[in-house]
């Protein structure tokens, strides 16, 4: 790998130094993941020498969009923030509709964000949630470790998010949450179960804690290195730049987001 960073050009430096992606990440378990290759597809790679050779501009506006899912307090927004933020708050607060955080990466020299989408987990919101759906590229189901139920509820959650979805347009995963709350033994147990209904979800498994931090970056770089790729192979196969998908606008602004969600929490939707 140490050639093609040397035969790449760097663009320039627009994210942190814990944001920059060469290798290409690994799993969390051979055995919990649909994704076994170790090393970025020969295209992608190619695609990357070739940017740089014709000292193109960068794409800054490449960009996936990533929507979790899951029953309320399995751990979602805590999941995003220990990612984008590196906090950790102990005061649960539900999250009303949706929210988002764009985070920004450089992989393999080139610009890459993911919109990640924090959908609420309660019932009442199921409407205003459904509607930002549409055009992901990558779908996340979390559940508690330490509830089963909420284990089981994943199926349903992910034939929601696929309903506004083409088949086989996304990647999935299946995220187990606060393993910190668990013993081994435990932890071990639940894994096994989980990683069934992943095989039944075509998903990739992951195990992580936001308390602690353990597996979370491990496994957002995985979600934004598969993202990445799939943008970088659609743009050769195609010849025109990836986007962020179809259907729905995406709006950036936080402060239409709020309005617009007021106004669908008013609407009698459900």
């Amino acid at each position: 790998m140490n050639a093609d960073r040397n035969m790449m050009m760097k663009s320039p430096p627009t994210v942190s130094k814990e944001r920059i992606i060469w290798d290409f990440p690994k799993c969390y378990t051979p055995e919990a993941s649909l994704q076994l290759k170790r090393d970025w597809d020969v295209k992608t790679k190619t695609a990357c020498k070739d940017r740089a050779a014709r000292h193109q501009p960068w794409d800054q506006q490449k960009m996936s969009k990533v929507v979790v899912v899951g029953d309320l307090n399995v751990g979602k927004t805590c999941l995003i923030n220990r990612f984008c933020k590196d906090v950790f708050e102990r005061d649960y607060k539900a999250t009303i509709g949706v929210d988002f955080e764009i985070e920004r990466f450089e992989i393999c020299g080139v610009p890459f964000s993911l919109q990640i989408w924090d959908t609420a987990g309660q019932e009442k919101f199921k409407c205003i949630a459904s509607a930002y759906y549409r055009g992901a590229q990558v779908i996340v189901t979390v559940f508690d470790m330490a509830d089963i139920k909420s284990l089981d509820h994943t199926r349903q959650w992910l034939e929601e998010a696929m309903k506004d979805n083409e088949p086989d347009s996304c990647f999935i995963f299946l995220v187990g949450t606060k393993t910190d709350l668990l013993p081994l033994e435990e932890v071990q147990r639940t894994e096994k179960d989980a990683m069934k209904i992943a095989a039944e979800m075509k998903a990739e498994f992951w195990a992580v804690s936001s308390k602690t931090g353990e597996n979370v970056q491990g496994f957002f770089f995985r979600v934004a290195a598969l993202a990445f790729e799939m943008c970088i192979l659609k743009d050769t196969e195609k010849g025109v730049p990836a986007s962020i998908g179809h259907g729905v606008g995406i709006k950036s602004d936080r402060g239409v987001l709020e309005e617009g969600t007021s106004q669908d929490m008013k609407r009698s939707c459900c």
